[in-house]
């Protein structure tokens, strides 16, 4: 993951970042629902959008603990 996406993160507001969580769930759910009849071709896409996720949640509870 680029440091260019962190930074990106460290300046969104909560807001912003509860959106993008939600966009990226969705995005999980439908990769995860697609592969079940077939094969994917990007293999790795799910585990990025993954560690995407572990990111932003990470930047919110620090914004909660603040």
């Amino acid at each position: 993951m680029p440091k260019n996406n962190k930074e990106n993160l460290n300046d969104m507001k909560k807001g912003e970042l509860e959106k993008k969580l939600a966009l990226l769930e969705e995005s999980i759910r439908v990769i995860r629902f697609k592969s079940e009849g077939s094969k994917s071709k990007n293999v790795k896409e799910s585990s990025a959008i993954k560690k995407q996720i572990a990111q932003i949640l990470t930047r919110l509870g620090q914004l909660n603990k603040k």
